[in-house]
């Protein structure tokens, strides 16, 4: 057991909600990860969703590579996106507890038929300019930060090593320029 009280105070500072949230989906995502693993023997990512999708429409060769691999990647984005809904539906609203997370700590909550539900604060534009800029970059960075940070760290790969320094540099600066400038949701 760790008694030391600068790393107890640093992990408390870094962590003010506790760890065990963070550990938890750690522990599902590497699971997730070895599953697509095991069944598809091709490393997860959500990165590749648009151009697989084309390839039921399209007939160029850039998204027919996909053919083999699209099915399961349409279930693995469909998964992300119901598992999101599934959260908020839940967790967020505040309908099932756990000391693991605190429900609608950054959002509204609103009613619909009855059922409690959750909206963050980010304005939708906000959110339509991020995802553009997030899928540029996947492109741009031959993968996703999930991809390259569970996947390609976990197998060793050199270049997702400095991609995932480089996209944690970039995150970890822009949130410090952004809390400096004042800005909020």
């Amino acid at each position: 057991m760790v008694t030391d009280p600068v790393l107890l105070q640093t992990v408390a500072e870094l962590f003010p909600n506790g760890i065990s949230r963070y550990a938890v989906g750690g522990l599902l995502v590497g699971l997730g990860t070895v599953v697509i693993y095991l069944g598809t023997g091709i490393p997860a990512g959500a990165s590749t969703f648009l151009e697989s999708t084309l390839s039921y429409v399209s007939d160029q060769s850039r998204f027919q590579q996909y053919v083999g691999s699209r099915d399961w990647r349409v279930v693995f984005t469909a998964g992300i996106i119901l598992g999101g809904l599934a959260f908020a539906a839940t967790f967020q609203s505040g309908l099932v507890t756990s000391p693991l997370y605190e429900p609608g700590t950054t959002g509204q909550l609103y009613e619909v038929a009855g059922v409690t539900l959750w909206m963050t604060d980010v304005q939708p534009w906000r959110l339509f300019l991020g995802g553009i800029l997030v899928g540029i970059g996947t492109r741009i960075g031959k993968g996703c930060t999930s991809g390259h940070g569970v996947c390609g760290v976990g197998s060793a790969s050199k270049t997702s090593l400095v991609g995932v320094l480089t996209f944690l540099t970039v995150a970890i600066g822009t949130a410090q320029i952004v809390a400096a400038l004042g800005v909020s949701p």
